[in-house]
């Protein structure tokens, strides 16, 4: 691994953990999130030329600790207020603190903070996204489907009304916990989402944010155990992680699902997310992330592609139609009717969504219509299709996929009338 690529990961893993440390003790968000990325800065300058630090977390904490006593200084109040600061300095080495127990960890703390009920719901995922997942503002914006300027402006809202609310850093209360849920597992899907499929860049994934999704979802499920939606999304997380090593060949070209070798699928976390999925359906009301855990399962337990019950699978994003519906399930819904009814079928569904602003920021449609139209024997219109998807994405790996399968199709023969 390259030394800029740990550092990122180091930087990925620490900040929302030096975070939480700093809102912990000083209670006031929105300065403490600006401190801690001004050690991010300082580190991404400094760590490449001098090295990375033994304690990398202490460095951070020391730094964006030093930050914000910078931010509060004035000169009628200098010295008393860095006599406090002082004061709350840790004794020890954090790292001689031993694991967080999971209502303590600062992190989950740090996610229902962020979830607080005087946010809108767009602005408690965005500012989670960048203050627990760590993602960097085009990211997020990517994965709302939104211009990056937009993002910026949502971020900085929500950081001011967090101060405003004067929110204390402490799991809520369960009634109010409760309330804050389903925002908290949009946010562990959408940073398991940014990190299996990234939205730009030269890897198709970053396991520091699936690992970190999922290493959440079980601190959160630890803390609601009877949840079912909890346990939904974590056995999707499961089961949708447990293919990452058969998704990509020895130089990183993506494989599809269908061509994926099953035998490099991980049966053990497999047989977790199954065991997961068999105690949760039908002990609670059925909710989207059971369902698409549901429809995850029917994939894994297909000994072959040619197994898999694309009839169930369908009726279940039916459900999930009603349930929770939105462009992405559509799209998912156009390749499932096509498995079963042809691609006929999948490219009328896909037709429903060519008015919908969503899909104007990201390649999803035109790659699964390019997938669709090139089953209909359309070769011409399948190959202008991959052409306009691989324009539209940012990450490498899928701009080569695409790009290739359009090649692909350059050389084939004009297609027949499939009915022919």
């Amino acid at each position: 691994m390259s030394t800029q690529r740990r550092i990122e990961e180091l930087l990925r893993e620490y900040a929302p953990q030096v975070l939480g440390v700093l809102v912990r003790r000083h209670g006031q968000f929105d300065a403490c999130e600006d401190a801690v990325q001004e050690s991010l800065v300082a580190a991404a300058r400094q760590w490449p030329t001098e090295g990375i630090p033994d304690n990398p977390r202490s460095w951070l904490l020391t730094v964006a600790g030093r930050s914000l006593v910078d931010a509060w200084r004035s000169e009628s109040a200098r010295r008393r207020r860095e006599e406090a600061v002082a004061a709350l300095e840790p004794a020890v080495d954090p790292e001689d603190l031993g694991q967080w127990v999971a209502d303590q960890d600062d992190t989950l703390v740090l996610l229902f903070l962020c979830c607080h009920p005087a946010l809108s719901a767009s602005s408690q995922l965005a500012l989670t996204l960048r203050a627990v997942g760590g993602l960097t503002t085009s990211e997020i914006a990517a994965a709302f489907l939104v211009p990056e300027d937009t993002m910026v402006r949502r971020i900085s809202r929500a950081k001011q009304q967090i101060k405003n609310a004067g929110a204390s850093f402490e799991l809520p209360p369960p009634p109010e916990r409760a309330e804050r849920l389903d925002v908290v597992l949009q946010v562990l899907y959408l940073i398991f989402n940014e990190g299996y499929t990234t939205s730009s860049g030269p890897t198709l994934r970053r396991a520091d944010l699936t690992a970190e999704a999922i290493r959440l979802a079980y601190l959160l499920h630890r803390l609601v155990p009877d949840e079912s939606e909890v346990s939904g999304l974590l056995a999707l997380l499961l089961l949708t992680d447990a293919r990452r090593t058969a998704r990509t060949d020895a130089d990183g070209s993506i494989v599809p699902l269908a061509e994926q070798r099953r035998e490099l699928w991980d049966t053990a976390v497999i047989a977790e997310g199954l065991a997961l999925v068999a105690r949760t359906l039908g002990s609670g009301p059925v909710g989207p992330y059971q369902l698409q855990a549901a429809i995850a399962a029917l994939h894994d337990e297909a000994p072959t592609a040619e197994e898999t019950d694309w009839p169930q699978i369908l009726a279940l994003y039916e459900v999930l139609t009603q349930v929770a519906p939105g462009p992405v399930v559509t799209l998912s819904r156009a390749v499932a009717e096509a498995m079963v009814h042809g691609p006929k079928a999948g490219l009328a569904v896909l037709g429903t969504l060519d008015q919908d602003e969503r899909m104007a920021h990201t390649h999803r449609l035109e790659a699964v219509r390019a997938h669709l139209l090139e089953r209909a024997g359309e070769t011409a219109a399948a190959r202008e299709s991959y052409l306009w998807a691989a324009k539209m994405t940012a990450s490498v790996p899928e701009q080569r996929y695409l790009a290739l399968r359009a090649a692909r199709l350059l050389h084939l023969e004009p297609a027949t009338d499939p009915a022919d």
